[in-house]
């Protein structure tokens, strides 16, 4: 079995805390974890209907029987659950890591599950592989085209399922059970080209104008259904760069999607060579990278810290962690060979942060060091610290 690489962070938590909750998208593990990590606890899913109607029907009756705890998965669809296990928490205050909860849309966006386990629960969000996961597994050596094509989903790799056969599947289960579940919408034909219509933004800054009239709905709507790809673990928004944090929200943020084999199946992508030379595989490799980024932080029970950055002069990076320390820029670029011209976003940072200590190159070729540049191969990800 791949180790998962938040295993160390959820046993510290589990030592800490009344509950763990593990969040993340559809499918990325987060169940096989629980059960791994917790063998002993009673397994109880919220996908079987018959325990649906025993949780909502008598919510006290239902948790009296796991008042030794109990891996409650899927727990999104009874939230109405989390607020009487307050009661069974605060009924025995030294004990911890009692209830593992999983759930693939994001709880932390729901204002009253964070007020009544707040100081109770920690979570965690847990994507699907990250390539560092992978190494040492026998998928460490497969080519940077077809590590894009596959994504990261588990099942995909366990079960040897082709991408072509994955994830037109998962989309459409996504579509009639997620989507719904979280807004009823009547239209599910134009969500689904609402999706393509952002996979061909991927890497792009969001015009939610230009979304709204290639998808033929308008830009509330647009809004709206943007709310639902980031509370299910499709997509997010990485948010442009500045010192003050409140401008943070009033520019427009670049789009990318929590897989890149979602991504390329949404392109309708089927090999590698697709891929390859698809127009949009400098931004799939710069999705890839930032996922890498994004796993590392949340793997260990951080929140992102990962935005970008652009003057109105053209100068931009296509990545800042910001650190407590420092803000560190990464320019992510596909090529094989080094050009002086992938400095000059970073020389510009440079000049007019002259605090800055590091910084970084990641693209597809060999690396070395340049100045005060660390040049990285993409493999070498892992030797950046966020």
């Amino acid at each position: 079995m791949i180790q998962r690489g938040a295993s160390t962070k959820i046993k510290q938590l589990a030592k800490k805390f009344p509950a763990v909750g593990l969040l993340g998208p559809r499918q990325s593990g987060k169940t096989t974890l629980a059960k791994e990590m917790f063998p002993k606890k009673p397994y109880i899913s919220f996908e079987n209907q018959d325990n649906i109607l025993l949780a909502t029907k008598d919510p006290r009756a239902f948790l009296n029987q796991y008042k030794s705890g109990a891996i409650f998965d899927e727990i999104q669809r009874v939230p109405q659950l989390l607020s009487y296990m307050q009661g069974v928490i605060d009924a025995q205050p030294k004990k911890v890591g009692l209830f593992i909860i999983t759930g693939s849309q994001n709880l932390l966006l729901l204002e009253s599950i964070t007020q009544t386990l707040a100081g109770r629960i920690a979570f965690i969000h847990l994507l699907p592989f990250s390539f560092s996961e992978l190494v040492g597994s026998k998928f460490e050596n497969q080519s940077l085209n077809k590590l894009i094509l596959n994504g990261g989903y588990p099942r995909l790799y366990d079960k040897k399922i082709n991408p072509v056969d994955f994830y037109p599947n998962y989309l459409l289960t996504y579509v009639e059970r997620d989507v719904r579940q979280i807004k009823n919408i009547t239209n599910l034909a134009m969500f689904q080209r609402f999706l393509k219509v952002c996979a061909s933004r991927v890497g792009q800054e969001v015009n939610y104008t230009s979304i709204g009239n290639d998808t033929g709905v308008d830009q509330k709507t647009i809004l709206s259904w943007f709310g639902i790809l980031e509370a299910s673990f499709i997509a997010f928004r990485l948010q442009p760069f500045y010192n003050n944090l409140g401008k943070r929200l009033t520019q427009m943020p670049k789009l990318y999607f929590y897989d890149t084999g979602l991504c390329c199946s949404l392109l309708e992508l089927e090999t590698e060579s697709h891929v390859n030379t698809h127009p949009l595989r400098g931004a799939l490799f710069e999705n890839l990278i930032i996922l890498e980024l994004q796993k590392a932080r949340f793997n260990n029970g951080q929140r992102s810290n990962l935005f970008y950055w652009r003057d109105r002069t053209g100068n931009e990076i296509d990545v800042l962690l910001d650190q407590s320390s420092q803000v560190v820029p990464i320019e992510i670029k596909t090529a094989t060979t080094f050009t002086s011209d992938y400095l000059k976003g970073i020389n510009y940072w440079r000049k007019i942060n002259p605090q800055t200590k590091n910084s970084y190159v990641i693209f597809t070729g060999k690396s070395s060091g340049i100045d005060k540049t660390d040049l990285l191969n993409w493999k070498e990800i892992g030797l950046i610290k966020n």
